[in-house]
């Protein structure tokens, strides 16, 4: 008997690890059929510009190429008129100088240990053959979203390089671009101590994954609520405020307990992030940021650290989420704390149309609202 259920054990154990080679295997065999046909329709769309640039052709030689490719391609999807359009518009947009200069602008502004008294033009040509291999690893849906719905270069280069490195799914990144994730995560607006207290390479990804403020509009708050109330609405809500979170937050609990000695903490909200590979507490404050909430969670991150890290896992890293902060009073509040901690505002309401002005309560109003209906302490 013991025999069997050994032999069954060992084989579900080697069974689950050849699915899980299978699956590993058609994942890397998509995204490289993708960066071919990404490649593909790159080099068609440059073919067609530079030819009607040199040899004065018009817009109708877009339709006979799309004639000709289906004619000798039967069984090809692909190439309609409108998506040979397309490809033309993606290697006309991607190549714009104004692009490509936002590129050598940003490597220039970077801190390198050399490269020094190279040419704009060598620049250009790198960030070229760079911006390709980029837009390479971004299916074909993603870009017409990216093309169709966004205009600045920096813009387009953030939904790249975010769609390439976490992965989002087209409906993930459209509703990113909806929530404005590239103006909320503008670097200037986020307050953190991430380069003091993690590596530089985990620095610049915890960076990337947190935003200088966070859109709670589909809360449908109308009235003062208290912290408590504002986590159990996040939680029956938990698909969107992870959409807000960003890609690669798994929930792991709210009220999340911890112990030392005698004594029991808890932590609002704990996540996982899969890309980053650490826990992620977030403390929940209606109020404006105090300095004794880094304390607090730098206290928090610690026990983590100590109780539930795994030995793989990058350091714990903290998330206090405040209606109002001041970056100033931030900073000197993290300056001596060992853990990474970053803080974020958040927004319950959007902006008021031009018409309701002045009808409604003023932000800081509804703050006091708010605060009045806190207890004087948790």
């Amino acid at each position: 008997m013991t025999r069997n259920m050994d032999i069954t054990t060992d084989y579900a154990l080697f069974i689950g690890e050849l699915k899980a080679r299978v699956a590993a295997a058609r994942l890397s065999a998509a995204r490289a059929i993708n960066r071919e046909l990404i490649s593909l329709y790159w080099d068609i769309g440059k073919a067609i510009v530079e030819q009607q640039r040199s040899r004065g052709w018009g817009q109708s030689v877009v339709e006979q190429i799309s004639r000709d490719l289906r004619a000798s391609f039967p069984g090809t999807q692909g190439f309609s008129v409108r998506n040979v359009w397309d490809m033309r518009r993606l290697y006309e947009e991607y190549s714009r100088p104004e692009i490509l200069r936002q590129l050598v602008a940003e490597k220039r502004l970077a801190p390198q240990g050399g490269g020094h008294g190279r040419s704009a033009s060598s620049d250009a040509s790198e960030e070229a053959e760079i911006l390709r291999q980029l837009v390479a690893e971004i299916p074909w849906g993603h870009h017409l979203q990216i093309l169709g719905k966004l205009d600045a270069p920096a813009q387009r280069l953030f939904y790249l390089r975010a769609t390439a490195a976490f992965g989002w799914s087209r409906n993930v990144l459209l509703n990113q671009i909806k929530a404005r994730a590239y103006e909320r995560s503008l670097a200037e607006g986020k307050s953190h101590n991430f380069p003091l207290a993690l590596p530089d390479n985990l620095a610049e990804q915890a960076q990337e994954a947190l935003k200088s403020s966070y859109n709670l509009e589909f809360l449908g708050i109308r009235q003062a609520v208290k912290e408590r109330e504002l986590e159990s609405l996040l939680i029956e809500k938990l698909r969107d405020f992870i959409l807000e979170l960003g890609y690669g937050f798994c929930f792991v609990g709210r009220q999340h307990r911890l112990t030392l000695g005698r004594h029991e903490y808890f932590i609002d909200l704990l996540f996982y992030h899969r890309f980053l590979k650490s826990l992620v507490a977030i403390e929940l404050k209606l109020g404006k940021f105090e300095p004794e909430y880094a304390g607090k969670m730098d206290f928090y991150l610690n026990l983590l650290n100590e109780k539930e890290r795994a030995p793989d896992d990058a350091p714990s890293i903290g998330i206090i989420l405040c209606a109002e902060k001041d970056n100033l009073e931030v900073e000197f509040a993290l300056k001596s704390k060992s853990n990474p901690i970053g803080v974020a505002e958040y927004q319950l309401l959007g902006k008021l149309p031009p018409e309701m002005k002045g009808k409604l309560p003023s932000p800081r109003q509804l703050q006091d609202i708010v605060r009045a209906a806190l207890p004087r302490a948790r």
